[in-house]
């Protein structure tokens, strides 16, 4: 789980590092990089929920 969460924080950085370079240089490949990224947080969200209930039980 420790691996995982640090992926997202990892994925987390990278969205955040595109999404600004987006908004404030206007990089058009950055939003592409961006919205990759937030697909991907999407996917291992979805995967930590399950890791999570099952340490819960």
């Amino acid at each position: 789980m420790k691996e995982l969460i640090d992926s997202i924080k990892a994925e987390i950085d990278i969205f955040t590092k595109n999404a600004d370079a987006q908004l404030n240089k206007g990089n058009k490949a950055a939003g592409t990089r961006a919205r990759k990224a937030a697909l991907n947080l999407s996917k291992m969200m979805k995967e930590f929920r399950k890791v999570s209930v099952d340490a819960s039980k």
